[in-house]
């Protein structure tokens, strides 16, 4: 690993070849095998010890001395982390079996691949790839162009699995099996899950911004705004609203200005034209093509205006705006006028037909309605591109839980090159807890075609301005994408005769097409760009960084 990246990983009990460990690593416990590289600092590692029995609590969480010691000796390791604030994953080892929970939404990815000693896990994709000696997978990369919300089992990386979000990974001498921990949890009275939801993500704040450290925040819409809020009441925190240069009102300006709180100091970020989308700038390889990858050197920059610890809204509008597949739960539970309602109001914002979507929703088709408005595929994806995708379940809990994860595997690429520019990035929304608290809600409450996000309002609009409360839409920067375009033609260009080209998952005269008309203006599937490009460049940005190197332990290091 890199880039003074974290990460942690471990070995198959009983491995009876020579135990490896990337370059720098410090070994934990000795059998079975478990490593950490990089600073692993106060509350982002709890570990905990029995007899004959460990146990390892990764990521930001609140793990006590007590609380590790029940979940240490509990029969269903799952439920006993159940509920905890935050965002992490758990190791346990007991009686020669290794237990690897992978949280609930993947925010705390975890991977795992098999070689001539056994298998062996690690939070980075990247890493295992090194040590197993491949590259990026094609039909990978051809299922992301098609759809981000790629096979929960794989990862960007031929022959390195993904332990899907909610399962565990165990190991024994005889090998590796992945199964289930969790499950939706069913919904309940309205009420009970805005209190819930309260509970829940000011948990998620507080176990990030509660030592009272100073913080930052991106003090823009409702969503990052509450974050704001809650992270203000455990300490200093530093709110960056993000504008265009000489644009000093309107929009998100006006409603940072609205809020006005004793350890808050609100700072601007004015975006010129070093900022615009497809600007160059270097990327640090990843796990995976990041979500920011066509605005790293605005992200970039706007890491080094905050503070070592930022908070981010990301996945707000997954949990509190998704698609409209409540539609279907509505015809499933005999509330047709309500279905074709809330269809008619969704079209019309949209400025489409209501009828495909009322067809979806008789049909249960929640997939569909899932996909509403996201266009249709790009026209230069070669034929033959993969895209396999798992199935989503007939229900809008389902598709809600699908959405967020896909948004939270996006955003760990960004976390990791927040860690490269050395600051610790975020996501609260992100947080099992916080997924749990949502879907208590039943899907037709959740959403409204005239309120924004109610759900979230109803949680904590007592702390929030009464401008912010009555918000009903969030700031666009689609302008900025065709400026950016238009000054970044002849790189973007070049890149269509690239990686992916070379690997037949493009067409590059259908894609250059594109770009011209982008430049003009025109109308463009942005999602289907932005795939491509960050997928372009990051392939660059792999090829070009030097691999992670493995080292074999010698007898004396096997012993922590």
């Amino acid at each position: 690993m890199s880039n003074g990246m974290r990460g942690t990983g471990g070995g198959q009990p009983g491995g009876t070849g020579s135990a490896v460990v990337p370059q720098g690593a410090r070994v934990r416990w000795s059998d079975p095998l478990w490593w950490t590289v990089g600073n692993w600092a106060g509350r982002l590692l709890c570990l905990g010890a029995g007899q004959s029995a460990c146990i390892a609590v990764f990521g930001v969480s609140e793990a006590g001395a007590a609380a590790l010691a029940r979940a240490l000796a509990a029969p269903d390791l799952g439920a006993a982390v159940r509920g905890w604030p935050g965002a992490f994953g758990v190791v346990r080892a007991v009686d020669g079996r290794v237990e690897v929970l992978a949280d609930a939404v993947g925010t705390v990815p975890v991977y795992w691949t098999r070689t001539a000693t056994g298998v062996v896990w690690s939070t980075h994709a990247r890493a295992l790839a090194a040590l197993a000696g491949d590259g990026p997978d094609p039909a990978w990369l051809g299922a992301y162009l098609r759809d981000q919300r790629v096979p929960a089992a794989r990862s960007a990386f031929a022959h390195v699995h993904r332990v899907p979000p909610g399962h565990r990974l165990v190991l024994t001498e005889r090998g590796a099996g992945v199964s289930p921990w969790w499950s939706a949890p069913a919904p309940g009275p309205y009420m009970g899950a805005v209190a819930r939801l309260r509970t829940a993500l000011t948990g998620a704040v507080r176990v990030r911004a509660g030592a009272g450290e100073p913080v930052s925040t991106d003090l823009a819409g409702t969503d990052s705004t509450t974050l704001t809020v809650l992270a203000e009441r455990y300490g200093p925190v530093t709110g960056i609203t993000a504008h265009p240069r000489g644009v000093t009102a309107g929009g998100d300006m006006d409603f940072a200005r609205t809020l006005t709180l004793p350890q808050l100091t609100r700072r601007t970020f004015e975006l010129t034209g070093r900022h615009l989308p497809f600007a160059e700038a270097e990327l640090p390889a990843t796990d995976q093509p990041p979500l920011s990858a066509h605005l790293w050197a605005m992200f970039s920059a706007q890491l080094a205006a905050g503070l070592p610890v930022h908070l981010t809204g990301d996945g707000g509008d997954h949990l509190f705006q998704p698609a409209p597949t409540h539609l279907a739960d509505l015809v499933a539970h005999g509330r047709l006028l309500r279905a074709a309602r809330d269809a008619g109001q969704w079209a019309r914002l949209r400025r489409i037909s209501p009828v495909p979507l009322l067809r979806d929703a008789f049909a249960r088709d929640v997939a569909a309605l899932a996909a509403s408005g996201a266009g249709a595929t790009a026209p230069w994806l070669t034929p033959g591109t993969a895209c396999h995708r798992d199935p989503v379940d007939r229900n809008a809990a389902a598709a809600l839980t699908d959405s967020l994860r896909a948004a939270a595997r996006r955003a760990q690429a960004d976390t990791e090159l927040a860690a490269s520019a050395g600051v610790e990035l975020h996501n609260p929304y992100h947080d099992a807890a916080v997924l749990d608290a949502v879907l208590t809600a039943r899907s037709w409450e959740r959403v409204s075609s005239t309120r924004y996000k109610p759900l979230l309002v109803d949680a904590f609009g007592d702390l929030l301005p009464a401008r912010h409360r009555a918000r009903t839409t969030k700031g666009t920067f689609e302008t900025s994408f065709h400026t950016g375009v238009r000054a970044r033609l002849p790189h973007l260009l070049d890149h269509c005769d690239g990686h992916l080209a070379a690997l037949g998952l493009i067409r590059p005269e259908r894609l250059r097409a594109a770009l011209h008309r982008a430049a003009l203006g025109a109308r463009t599937p942005w999602r289907a760009l932005l795939a491509v490009y960050g997928a372009e460049i990051w392939l660059r940005a792999v090829g070009n960084a030097p691999a992670p190197t493995w080292t074999v332990l010698t007898p004396a290091r096997r012993t922590p």
